[in-house]
């Protein structure tokens, strides 16, 4: 290659070079180049929208005039000092729910927790052990001065139980009949001991009213405190409230009232039973207990009052043969004389009225009386009730007291319920 043969495609630097050295070497055949999966790129959490601001509130500026005549908008002071101190906007995430944090401590969640005690649920009071009334129990209870209480025996709730019966409520009043054919078997004190036995567990008014024509003894067993009897008070026109009636009673120290008769025999023998419906009339309106004290006939004009208007009947009879004979005669009368509703109901009182073993079978006396009526209760004999005077049941022996208690109890289950129908306890 001479100086004039230049050829372009050659660099300066190898033009005086050979033809064979120049030679261009022939690139080598290349593969494809396989390209590899690219993952994607990892998921970006989008950015938390700003709040958008609010917009001016249209009041938030005012206009204001210059000298030089020009019109400005002067913000006011109070709202400047308002956008200044605002709290920012907390941002809300789409598609969560909010919901209160649980409560701290004793704080009130604001919702509530059907799940969770309610304070009905929770025994907040300790409550005292009841005292014992009897026994050892109360024997140890009283030496400790009360520091060892070993609690109520099962003496102790029996007798609850029982003055939880006799204080069940009356709706209305209950009219109880206390009857005997024959004298001599403690039907008046039966009826003092009853009624007085009630007045001093319930809370309400007990009466007893002496409905014997044959001058009654009733009155005679309860401090006297008034001379009214149950003509005085059927005669007084102004029986407008309890105090008008009780100025016509007297009252034993267990609350008990009653309601003399007459002790004049022409005047008592003179109560008719529009009489006696007509001192029911009036006492039924104060009282939620009475109790009649009747005589020992059953032909007399007030018995027939007496026996259509008893809720009750008890039946009052001795430990012998002619007392049972009485009673049983006394059961036989009713029935034949329309009165069966009343055997049914009628609670029989075997009254110890004399000291001494009893002359027939208790039990089975009881037994015998059982196929016809209600219940029977045994009195045994006590020395205050023998007196024949003023009725105390704080003299009263324990026993007997008792033998009262179950008595009242007895009478008490056969109160009508709120619907006015009755249930027998057997």
């Amino acid at each position: 290659m001479t100086d004039n043969d230049f050829d372009p495609s050659v660099p300066p630097w190898l033009q005086n070079r050979t033809d064979d050295r120049h030679r261009s070497v022939p690139e080598p055949e290349l593969e494809p180049i396989r390209e590899r999966p690219v993952p994607p790129p990892p998921a970006v959490a989008e950015p938390r929208p700003e709040p958008a601001e609010e917009p001016p509130h249209p009041e938030q500026s005012r206009a204001e005039i210059t000298s030089d005549g020009k019109v400005l908008r002067v913000p006011f002071q109070e709202d400047v000092v308002a956008t200044k101190y605002q709290a920012p906007a907390e941002p809300v995430e789409a598609g969560y729910d909010w919901a209160p944090p649980p409560p701290r401590g004793g704080e009130p969640s604001g919702r509530p927790d059907d799940r969770a005690p309610s304070i009905n649920d929770l025994s907040l009071l300790r409550r005292a052990k009841p005292a014992p009334r009897s026994g050892w129990r109360l024997a140890v209870h009283k030496a400790s001065g009360g520091a060892i209480n070993p609690g109520v025996g099962p003496a102790d709730l029996e007798h609850r139980d029982l003055v939880a019966r006799v204080d069940q409520p009356v709706y209305g009043d209950y009219r109880i009949a206390v009857l005997s054919l024959k004298g001599g078997v403690g039907k008046t004190t039966t009826t003092v001991g009853l009624g007085s036995t009630f007045a001093s567990v319930r809370g309400d008014r007990v009466i007893a009213i002496d409905a014997n024509p044959d001058l009654g003894t009733l009155a005679h067993r309860v401090p006297r405190q008034t001379r009214s009897t149950v003509r005085t008070l059927l005669d007084d026109p102004n029986i407008r409230r309890y105090s008008d009636v009780r100025a016509h009673t007297s009252q034993a120290p267990s609350r008990l009232e009653v309601l003399a008769s007459e002790q004049d025999p022409a005047v008592s023998e003179a109560f008719s039973e529009a009489d006696y419906r007509a001192a029911i009339s009036i006492l039924q309106q104060y009282y939620n207990i009475i109790l009649t004290d009747c005589g020992t006939g059953l032909m007399h004009s007030a018995m027939s009052g007496v026996l259509d208007m008893a809720s009750a009947l008890v039946l009052v009879t001795s430990p012998a043969i002619d007392g049972a004979r009485s009673a049983s005669a006394t059961l036989d009368w009713l029935e034949h004389h329309g009165y069966g509703r009343l055997v049914e109901r009628t609670v029989v009182v075997v009254n110890s009225s004399r000291s001494g073993a009893a002359a027939v079978d208790v039990g089975q006396l009881t037994k015998l009386f059982l196929e016809r009526t209600r219940a029977v209760q045994v009195i045994p004999f006590d020395d205050h009730l023998a007196e024949g005077a003023e009725i105390d049941l704080e003299l009263v022996n324990k026993a007997t007291r008792r033998a009262l208690l179950e008595l009242a109890a007895t009478v008490a289950d056969d109160f009508p319920p709120p619907n006015g129908r009755h249930t027998y306890h057997r």
